[in-house]
């Protein structure tokens, strides 16, 4: 397309998206689009609700101190941050009435007993919210986000939730600290694992799957949590990959990138919003009264509440940006914080603060408002108590089904020459490796609770799947260290075997939170003993657990077949032998582009073009002179034991008016998919899109639809996307948000990876 392009705006002040959505169940919500000093007004109150006049009377009935408590929460005892515990206090606080939450407390009989200090020793027997990191299931543990995210179906993420938020509730826990929504171009960031990868779209979508998985219809219901949409915002783009770290990003690219899957979990009604331990811009989230309140509150009209992260709020003296605690809690609170974790700024130095008119009643009554709102919609008030008879203590029959089969599912097969993959289960198996028979398979936030149930190992897996298969185990090299003295037994065994099973990764310690790792290849020797049993002579698979990308040496050129397994979950050896033998076709993709190397950190698909694009033909363009160009495997790939053909993208009109999409027009893209091989499988058609000529330079493509489908040998089915305005606009450096779609030409992509070619040419008139 030549000329000029006449941009055409579809919100100004307030970011109000006007879009229809597509349909199908892979469709999430569009990328959506200072700190606050005491003068500034609160946001207006939301419509009356069944419970705003009970608010507005209790409210009428409570001590400055009794509010000030209710923004507090404080810790039991567990080890989620530096301090540890804060037992006796929330006791003492909760018989006075000036506590509102508690984190890492669970059990019913141990909830309970809190509860009743605060519902029958206080005032006015408020109850308390019990919170907890309840990140990818309780006592099922279930595959790491990540991994769930590589299964691209929504109903994966929101089967977790469902039976996560079941365990939590009956064990008298409130409120669960998930889902994470940070999106990630840092594979070295330990808490790459705990969210959905790289892109804002796959992400939103997740993230609204696993808010409804929690919170239902009705969180008052026995087996509903209140979801907690984090980071707010941007924690995934800390330098270098090391947790905490500083954060620098443009209002574009904060609404693009960032922002999108957090306006996703608000549509889906997630009861509360985390802030991030990061700065952004130079301003430390907890302090971002333009995020936490300008875009969250008023913007998108939220109308639950924001609690900080551990000691968030107390750390804005160590950013430089509070002078002392007293300060730290008026910035955070007129910025946006209603709740306080564990530091103790806002109720501490809260009467002080009002005192002075450094904070506003006004402002006060609102945050307790909103975390009364919730209490209530938990149905706190008419049940504070769990049954403690109904308590679940364990994974049951149907939840470790579930666990498995959820397992199965996010497995992403990156390598299979010569049909290596399915194994024979009559054949004589070596399991080898510091994993084959390990129970370190529940990844990063599985919680204290998850250690009480020993996780199916892949040795175990493998027998059970196949009893007649000669199976033999040797460890080869433990997982991190420098000692190499049980490579020959390994490869004696692997010599006696037909196929050698060999299992490696990182530990689950390796990734999460304060886990960041400056190289992510194969800890310890593990890549001497893939290279030994390379040697041997016998065929063999590497299977692959793991939080993050890995680089991988040159053992992948000697490897037969590579399985991406992750982090799987209590019944993660029963799925990873199902899919090595083939009773499960794998059918997942990658969420996040793997490198070849370090040093091209960060890469990922949907990046810019820059002026000089790579050419191999040309030096000066971008790239890098020690290796090759592109990542080692891309966004969106994944393998399958058959074959699929996807059609190009049809589109049902060619040409669209920019005012009728402003008006709610869509264009429908149809895609079709067939089975060429001669077995079932699963195969996840993704649509991307390119705007190759605009005002502010976009992607090279960007996801904006995806659906996962099964389908039989030689079958075929056709998938529908819908895309709207809000799919093909972009947000731009408005800090007031103002989404922008303009006339020219957009570039469709339909294929089964982030590299797909068959296209169409949509036309914005």
């Amino acid at each position: 397309m030549t000329g000029v392009r006449r941009r055409t705006v579809l919100a100004a002040a307030g970011g109000t998206a006007v879009a229809g959505k597509a349909a199908g169940r892979a469709r999430a919500q569009g990328p959506p689009g200072s700190p606050g000093g005491a003068g500034k007004a609160p946001p207006p109150p939301p419509p009356a609700g069944p419970y705003e006049a009970r608010i507005q009377a209790l409210l009428a009935r409570m001590t400055v101190e009794e509010k000030l408590g209710q923004l507090q929460q404080l810790a039991w005892t567990g080890d989620t941050g530096p301090g540890g515990g804060q037992t006796a206090a929330a006791e003492k606080a909760a018989r006075a009435g000036r506590l509102g939450s508690v984190l890492n407390i669970y059990g019913a009989k141990t909830t309970n007993t809190l509860q009743r200090l605060a519902v029958e020793k206080s005032r006015l027997g408020i109850p308390l919210i019990f919170g907890l990191d309840v990140i990818h299931g309780l006592w099922t543990t279930f595959p790491i986000p990540l991994a769930q995210a590589a299964s691209f179906d929504p109903t994966v993420v929101e089967r977790d939730a469902e039976v996560s938020a079941k365990e939590a509730r009956s064990n008298g826990v409130h409120w669960a600290f998930s889902p994470m929504m940070d999106v990630t171009h840092e594979p070295r960031w330990g808490r790459i694992a705990e969210g959905n990868g790289e892109d804002p779209y796959l992400t939103g979508a997740l993230a609204a799957a696993k808010t409804r998985g929690y919170q239902g219809d009705d969180l008052r219901a026995k087996d509903r949590v209140a979801a907690c949409a984090k980071h707010l915002v941007a924690y995934g783009g800390a330098e270098g990959g090391r947790d905490y770290n500083t954060v620098d990003v443009s209002e574009a690219r904060l609404r693009n990138l960032y922002l999108g899957p957090f306006k996703a979990a608000v549509h889906a009604g997630v009861a509360t919003t985390m802030a991030s331990f990061n700065t952004v811009s130079g301003v430390p989230s907890h302090a971002n009264g333009h995020v936490l309140t300008s875009v969250l509150k008023d913007e998108w009209s939220y109308d639950g509440f924001v609690v900080s992260d551990y000691n968030g709020v107390q750390e804005m003296t160590d950013h430089g940006y509070a002078a002392d605690r007293a300060d730290a809690g008026r910035l955070a609170f007129n910025a946006g914080v209603d709740m306080e974790m564990a530091s103790t700024t806002i109720a501490g130095y809260g009467k002080r603060l009002l005192r002075d008119g450094r904070i506003t009643t006004a402002r006060l009554d609102d945050a307790v408002a909103r975390i009364l709102r919730l209490k209530f919609r938990l149905g706190l008030f008419a049940h504070p108590y769990a049954d403690e008879d109904a308590a679940i203590t364990g994974p049951t029959k149907a939840t470790r089904a579930a666990a498995r089969e959820t397992a199965a599912q996010t497995m992403v097969l990156l390598k299979n020459e010569k049909s290596t993959l399915p194994l024979d289960t009559s054949a004589a198996i070596a399991v080898i490796g510091p994993f084959g028979d390990s129970t370190d398979l529940r990844g990063a936030w599985a919680g204290p609770w998850a250690t009480k149930f020993r996780p199916v190992t892949i040795l175990d897996g493998v027998k059970h799947a196949a009893p007649k298969a000669h199976v033999t185990h040797a460890q080869g090299v433990d997982a991190t260290g420098e000692h190499t003295g049980g490579i020959r037994k390994a490869v004696s065994v692997a010599r006696a075997a037909d196929v050698a099973i060999v299992v490696v990764g990182e530990g689950s310690t390796l990734s999460g939170e304060a886990s960041v790792r400056s190289d992510i290849s194969l800890p310890g020797q593990q890549e001497k003993l893939i290279a030994a049993i390379a040697d041997s002579g016998t065929p063999f698979v590497v299977v692959l657990l793991n939080g993050r990308p890995l680089t991988m040496g040159d053992w992948l050129h000697s490897a037969p077949a590579v399985l991406e397994a992750w982090h799987p979950g209590i019944e993660g050896g029963n799925a990873i032998a199902e899919v090595l033998f083939g009773t499960v076709n794998p059918g997942g993709k990658l969420p996040v582009t793997f490198p070849r190397s370090v040093g091209q950190i960060p890469i990922y698909y949907n990046h810019e073009n820059t002026g000089r694009p790579y050419d191999p033909a040309n030096h000066y363009t971008s790239k890098y002179l020690d290796l090759t160009n592109g990542p080692r495997f891309p966004f969106g790939y994944g393998l399958s034991y058959t074959t699929f053909d996807i059609g190009p993208p049809k589109l049902s009109v060619s040409r669209i008016r920019a005012d009728a999409l402003r008006k709610g027009d869509t264009v429908e893209v149809a895609v079709s998919v067939r089975n060429t091989g001669r077995r079932a499988g699963d195969e996840v058609v993704q649509l991307y899109l390119r705007d190759p000529v605009a005002s502010l330079v976009q992607p090279v493509r960007r996801l904006c639809g995806f659906r996962r489908v099964g389908l039989g040998a030689g079958k075929s089915v056709t998938v529908r996307f819908r895309l709207g305005a809000e799919d093909l606009a972009f947000w731009t450096q408005d800090p007031h948000g103002e989404l922008r779609v303009e006339k020219g030409e957009i570039q469709l992509f339909a294929g089964n990876s982030s590299l797909a070619k068959a296209e169409r040419t949509l036309t914005i008139t």
